[in-house]
């Protein structure tokens, strides 16, 4: 169709559905926390599939999906967390390059399994970069709004052919969450019994989590020293503690200062996992005085 604009109409936005990239590293010193996709591999994976580089902007969704009509003929796959995917009412595949015709509406179901799911569209998603990114920061309002009714969005020229790929592993999340915690800089802040004990604790995934970063519910650390700290620099997959002694896990729109004391910090290679723990699984922080090194083909706690 020529003439026509390549865009999409988000007919239904979902629950959260955000425009994620790989983010804007870089600008911590300017306030600017780093924002992207919260599960990399299954941003990098559709965009594979559609056909694009790694860097291409997809829509993140939140456990119920969305719904776009695009103007034009395009190549979309949909990865992380599996959800029923339909063309006009007709199922089609889930972790797969897909063709929708032009007028066509693309419905991303609910997450059977994890949290959130991955639109990737050939061309990727062209709205205008802000300091580098297209993605939407939910904590410094960078990048674009979480997506509306109505709303279009531009789509890019295609870079390429869907990607080869052989197999797509269901990328569930465990039982439990199981991350490895890098002890420091504030672990001397908490008692001796509460760091020991830790291995053993069980939290579970707070309803109240989101981008910013997953919260828990369960017992509270004791602290050694309940002197307050100055700000300093908070980075991705710290793990802070605050007043009411329950863990919160950075994720990718943290703030970048905080004055709370870190109890340590989780790889950022485990963190993938995190993005897809639905609320009431159980997490498990292992304390460890080095970076794990990861288990051949998997990702942390669970397999890609």
């Amino acid at each position: 169709m020529a003439g026509v604009p390549r865009a999409l109409e988000v007919v239904r936005p979902g629950a959260l559905t955000t425009v994620q990239d790989l983010g804007r590293p870089g600008y911590a010193h300017l306030g600017v926390p780093r924002s992207g996709a919260l599960d990399p591999a299954a941003h990098r994976l559709a965009n594979l599939l559609a056909g694009n580089t790694a860097d291409a902007a997809t829509l993140e969704t939140t456990l119920d999906g969305t719904a776009v009509r695009v103007r034009t003929d395009v190549t979309a796959a949909v990865t992380g967390a599996p959800c029923p995917v339909r063309i006009d009412g007709r199922p089609t595949a889930w972790g797969a390059p897909v063709r929708v015709p032009a007028g066509a509406v693309l419905d991303v179901g609910g997450a059977v399994e994890g949290l959130r799911s991955y639109v990737a569209f050939g061309g990727g998603v062209a709205v205008p970069p802000v300091l580098g990114s297209r993605a939407t920061d939910l904590l410094s309002g960078l990048g674009p709004a979480p997506l509306a009714a109505g709303q279009l969005l531009p789509l890019g020229a295609p870079a390429g052919p869907p990607g080869p790929v052989d197999a797509i592993p269901l990328p569930a999340p465990p039982a439990e969450l199981v991350l490895p915690l890098i002890l420091g800089p504030r672990a001397d802040r908490f008692t001796d019994a509460a760091l020991r004990a830790l291995p053993e604790a069980c939290y579970r995934v707070s309803a109240a989590s989101n981008r910013i970063g997953l919260r828990t519910e369960g017992p509270p650390l004791e602290r050694s020293d309940g002197a307050e700290l100055p700000s300093e620099g908070m980075v991705l997959g710290a793990v802070q503690v605050p007043p009411d002694g329950l863990p919160v896990l950075f994720l990718a729109d943290h703030p970048v200062t905080g004055g709370y004391p870190v109890l340590g910090v989780v790889p950022e290679d485990r963190l993938g996992a995190a993005a897809q723990a639905v609320p009431g699984i159980p997490v498990v922080f292992v304390p460890v005085h080095r970076h794990p090194a990861p288990a051949p083909g998997t990702r942390g706690p669970r397999t890609r």
